[in-house]
């Protein structure tokens, strides 16, 4: 059977000035099923996401929300969504329990029905002991919460996270995937943009890869390093990993050097396993494949300073 379409993004182009910032985009995300949105800087993912809750009008394309047009009915079809932008909004003269409670009523949510959620929210969100404070008061990492809580308000089948991470130590940023995941198995869908290779891998079905404002690749994350990547990398180490590298570049598929550090790509690594193995001054670490290497492959190593 057919997976359910919630959201569907057609041909999607967005220009300023002369520049083209998302171009021909085209996606689809389903009933049940996590769609993560990866690329670098100026890649275009965030003009997407403010396109798909019609802050945005497109240059061309077309966007329906649960069978709804894009900005056309976005008003209705935000009674179905959730979003967690990339900075807070939370008001700051209201508790964690009051902004809850306010952003429910302007869905039109009964008090009665709010006054039993809201705090069902901060206990999904561990906020239930800070219920009277804040916004200043908490950490980054309880305020992401309070915002995804936020967002849950009115109990959205589709969730538009627009890096809901960043800025977050690992310890709340593990608290924020476990939350993610519960809803993912409550049925919610989730679309994900994010820098964190580990984040995408862990909680996405299917991912996007963007770059100067195109897919460049789309597919399950394992399926996309098998199709683009060699299965094993070796990374070398120090002051003498370049001489290492012309010394045994023909052991491998594919050989990178980045300052003092050699990244070889390998289908069958144990033959520059054995030889490094007999190299003490040789520092190097044998591991999989990754999300990491398949954006750097797909995407280049140069720093993107654009927003």
């Amino acid at each position: 059977m057919a997976p359910t379409t919630l959201f569907r993004v057609q041909h999607l182009v967005k220009r300023y000035g002369g520049h083209t910032v998302v171009n021909d985009l085209s996606f689809e995300i389903h009933a049940g099923e996590c769609l993560g949105v990866i690329g670098p800087n100026g890649a275009g993912k965030t003009t997407t996401i403010r396109m798909c809750l019609g802050l945005v009008g497109p240059d061309a394309g077309r966007i329906e929300a649960f069978g709804l047009p894009v900005p056309q009915q976005v008003r209705e079809a935000k009674m179905r969504l959730g979003v967690v932008s990339q900075f807070d909004s939370l008001d700051p003269d209201f508790t964690c329990l009051e902004n809850l409670i306010v952003y429910g009523r302007y869905f039109g949510i009964p008090r009665a029905v709010l006054a039993e959620r809201a705090p069902r929210l901060l206990e999904f969100a561990a906020l239930q002991s800070k219920a009277g404070a804040k916004p200043a008061e908490l950490s980054g990492g309880m305020r992401r919460r309070l915002s995804l809580a936020r967002a849950l308000v009115n109990d959205p089948d589709l969730l538009l996270l627009d890096e809901p991470t960043t800025g977050l130590d690992p310890q709340a940023r593990h608290l924020m995937w476990e939350r993610l995941k519960l809803l993912l198995q409550q049925g919610k869908s989730i679309l994900l943009t994010t820098h964190f290779m580990d984040e995408a891998e862990r909680l996405c079905d299917r991912l996007l890869v963007l770059d100067l404002g195109q897919k460049i690749a789309e597919g399950t994350p394992r399926g996309l390093i098998a199709q683009h990547l060699e299965s094993d990398v070796v990374e070398v180490y120090g002051e003498g990993a370049p001489a290492t590298a012309e010394r045994h570049r023909a052991l491998a598929d594919r050989v990178e050097v980045i300052g003092e550090t050699v990244f070889f790509y390998l289908r069958q690594p144990r033959p520059l396993l054995e030889v490094l193995s007999r190299d003490p001054a040789v520092r190097y670490l044998h591991r999989p494949a990754n999300l990491e290497d398949l954006f750097l492959k797909l995407t280049g190593r140069q720093i993107r300073d654009d927003a």
